[in-house]
């Protein structure tokens, strides 16, 4: 195995990263893929999605870009884990993730860290997933520079769509420093076809994109929140929903990429 890396960010929050995150891991984990989760996001919203609280883990993901590179494979070890139920590994994130800007200033490379310590567990997964911070820093870059496929979730909502120009402008300036321009996809989240708002934003971001957006489409659906309160899956709860449907199609388009 060497593991396909998906980074799922976003500059904007609420669009439905750390959700995308979950299900799709879920979804490829359930196709048999050996899937690993890791959180980024200092408000570790995905970690306690699914029951990892970070005043109770003893290892989270700040350990890994602070940590001499000579013990990440002991890190490894204590880091990655998983609940009773759950069908693939996580590694979860604590609010210690925001300090990194600080305490890495002035140290070198520190923005393919990321990159270098998954070399280390590539080999034991088929996919690892990212979940990004919204904001712009050392964490979404070294996702952006770790992985295979970035994907971006959009909110079918006007709104949202102001997001994107801060995120492509980032594209813009690590392609001209990556030896190979970071491929993305563009994912529609939270679409209600009822809603005539959410019709035209499909359109337009389906005119705009074109091939660089999935044809699998996220409906809105309540069965996410659901899931998110028992610190589940919604494959645990209700996999034939309609949102449950909608990441299996995404999880195949994932696969047929490669």
């Amino acid at each position: 195995m060497n593991a396909k890396v998906l980074a799922i960010a976003n500059q904007k929050g609420g669009v439905g990263k750390t959700t995308t995150t979950v299900t799709l891991g879920a979804a490829l984990a359930r196709m048999n893929k050996k899937v690993l989760i890791m959180d980024l996001d200092p408000h570790a919203c995905a970690s306690v999605h699914l029951r990892f609280f970070p005043d109770t883990v003893q290892r989270t993901t700040y350990d890994l870009f602070t940590a001499p590179r000579k013990v990440w494979p002991l890190l490894w070890k204590q880091l990655i884990d998983r609940k009773d139920g759950q069908y693939f590994d996580v590694a979860p994130a604590s609010i210690r993730l925001s300090e990194l800007e600080v305490d890495l200033k002035e140290k070198h490379g520190k923005g393919s860290l990321l990159k270098s310590a998954l070399e280390e567990v590539r080999d034991e997964y088929d996919y690892i997933l990212l979940d990004c911070p919204p904001q712009l820093g050392m964490l979404q870059v070294n996702a952006i520079v770790a992985c295979d496929l970035l994907i971006i979730p959009i909110q079918t909502d006007f709104l949202a769509l102001h997001g994107l120009k801060l995120l492509f402008d980032t594209l813009r300036t690590l392609n001209k420093v990556l030896p190979k321009p970071v491929t993305y996809r563009a994912l529609a989240t939270m679409y209600d076809k009822r809603a005539g708002a959410c019709r035209r934003v499909l359109d337009l971001l389906g005119r705009k994109m074109g091939d660089l957006m999935f044809s699998s489409v996220i409906g809105i659906d309540t069965r996410f929140r659901d899931a998110s309160a028992l610190g589940k899956s919604v494959y645990e709860i209700d996999a034939s929903c309609r949102g449950a449907r909608g990441y299996e199609l995404l999880a195949k388009e994932v696969e047929s990429l490669w």
